[in-house]
């Protein structure tokens, strides 16, 4: 079992997010970075974490334990998925030691929908929610953790048995810039329009025609050019749901649990209210600091 003080962080595409944790577990420190892989130069990883994240979090000579896509093929070092089922221990027996003293969470994979599915930095806000509530360790639960890239993920007895990823954020971003139904940038969200467009979705069948839908329903004046997003955003998160829930609910299907951004799961509670009224929602960057705290406690 690790124990001490260290530096936790959630380094992904786009940003970095750290922590630096005393030896009883309290965040002493928290900092936000622009230095998310995608605008790293092969190598640099190292260099900049040295350099800008343990001096501005007073963290020199902490161990540090990273999570998300540093551990990617675009990252520090590969950190290779694990099979599930998988838990606190199971990733913890996996680290990567990146540098000395440095190790990195590795990923999940399962069977999907079609063949394997994979996550890479859900997993420690998935270990972070059953950290916070010793029950949670018990029985069959169903977590959604709405993004970029969705993930449904089936928990049994603390254990991650199996999750299906759906690309509802991208398919919305790729479809407001680049598609018939384009958009432009920073529009104010209609829950009026947002709930249409969610019913619209219907049993989430069919996407390609419901989503032209809103071409015609524009042109018509059925929809202003200001709420299309708005219909759009929850026709998507409508059929993800409509699609997914059912799916990954099986013989339990009286609650969801929904971890991350707290906005973006209160749209979701908001489509999947008419089907299933009780779920939780837990934010998404608490739950990763949990789950770092969870995987280093475990550590070897």
């Amino acid at each position: 079992m690790a124990d001490g003080a260290f530096l936790a962080a959630d380094w992904g595409t786009t940003n970095l997010r750290a922590w630096r944790v005393g030896a009883d577990g309290a965040v002493l420190q928290s900092a936000d970075f622009s230095l998310g892989v995608s605008r790293l130069a092969p190598g640099e990883a190292a260099t900049r974490f040295e350099a800008e994240v343990r001096p501005a979090l007073g963290a020199e000579g902490l161990p540090a334990l990273l999570c998300g896509m540093i551990g990617s093929t675009l990252g520090w070092t590969v950190a290779p998925y694990i099979d599930c089922p998988a838990s606190p221990e199971t990733l913890a027996a996996g680290l990567i030691e990146a540098a000395p003293g440095v190790r990195i969470v590795p990923g999940l994979r399962c069977v999907g929908l079609v063949g394997p599915d994979v996550m890479r930095g859900e997993e420690t806000q998935i270990l972070g929610w059953l950290a916070a509530d010793a029950a949670r360790a018990r029985g069959r639960h169903l977590l959604c953790l709405p993004g970029t890239h969705s993930k449904w993920v089936k928990i049994e007895d603390g254990a991650v048995t199996r999750f299906v990823t759906a690309m509802t954020g991208e398919l919305y971003a790729l479809l407001g810039a680049q598609s018939v139904l384009r958009f432009g940038p920073d529009q104010a969200q209609d829950l009026e329009a947002f709930d249409r467009g969610a019913a619209a979705a219907g049993d989430g069948g069919a996407l390609s025609a419901r989503l032209f839908s809103l071409r015609g329903l524009t042109l018509a004046g059925l929809v202003s050019p200001a709420t299309a997003p708005s219909w759009l955003s929850g026709l998507l998160i409508g059929a993800e749901i409509a699609g997914l829930w059912p799916l990954m609910a099986g013989d339990a299907p009286g609650r969801v649990e929904f971890v991350g951004e707290p906005s973006l799961c209160a749209l979701y509670a908001r489509a999947l209210g008419a089907k299933c009224s009780h779920f939780g929602l837990t934010d998404g960057q608490a739950a990763a600091i949990d789950g770092l705290k969870a995987i280093w406690k475990a550590a070897p």
